[in-house]
């Protein structure tokens, strides 16, 4: 018995699983009770010699070396399907989402390129936002007493439109503007100082004059141009 013991031990080892262990405890169990109840009740004086008990003691030993052994070696195999499964499990895909891109066009040239700076073009001269900052133009009459202005011809931008005239003349005078023969506009009749008049006026042609009765009809007045 002894050497079947000792073979078992390499064999149970050898198996993968708790069986080994199974069978080494239930040999020892087996074992312990055979010689307590089984020879040990029928033959107290059992084992009557020194090669008997060397003998027992020996099987004794090596059940629980083999018991114990294997023990051992079952308790550090894992379980199935735990951590191998794990190791070989192949992790999902992840998927990698990409911009799609033109056919025939490169990665360079599908990266949008950034804005150019750009300098902003003055507004032209006949728009509003030209005219916002208006337009000042001085008109006088002849100081001497002529009927007459000292010009015959303004220029003004669209827009807000003032005309200081000076009237320095023994006369009385003023000036209007007209828009064909629609008055937009005349400063007060004086003389000896200055009046003004703002008229907002589009890009035109407009006429300007004296409104003093035979003053016009004398040569007071002109033309004012609007751009």
């Amino acid at each position: 018995m002894h050497t079947i013991a000792l073979q078992l031990v390499p064999v149970l080892a050898a198996e993968k699983s708790k069986v080994p262990f199974y069978i080494a405890g239930g040999l020892l169990v087996a074992w312990a009770l055979t010689l307590s109840l089984g020879i040990g009740l029928r033959k107290p004086d059992f084992p009557s010699s020194l090669g008997g008990q060397r003998a027992v003691m020996g099987v004794s030993v090596v059940l629980v070396l083999a018991a114990a052994g294997t023990a051992v070696i079952t308790s550090s195999v894992p379980a199935k399907g735990s951590t191998t499964a794990t190791q070989t499990q192949a992790l999902p895909a992840v998927p990698v989402v990409s911009a799609p891109v033109a056919a025939g066009s490169s990665s360079s040239s599908s990266a949008p390129s950034e804005p150019a700076a750009t300098t902003g073009t003055p507004a032209p001269a006949s728009s509003p936002a030209a005219g916002k900052a208006g337009s000042s133009l001085a008109l006088a009459a002849d100081p001497a007493g002529a009927l007459a202005y000292n010009t015959k011809q303004l220029s003004a931008k669209a827009g807000t439109v003032t005309i200081t005239m000076t009237n320095m003349s023994p006369l009385e005078h003023d000036v209007a503007v007209a828009e064909g023969t629609k008055v937009l506009g005349a400063t007060p009749i004086f003389k000896g100082g200055t009046m003004k008049l703002t008229l907002k006026l589009k890009p035109g042609k407009y006429v300007f004059y004296c409104t003093v009765p035979g003053h016009r009809q004398a040569g007071m007045e002109g033309t004012l141009n609007v751009s």
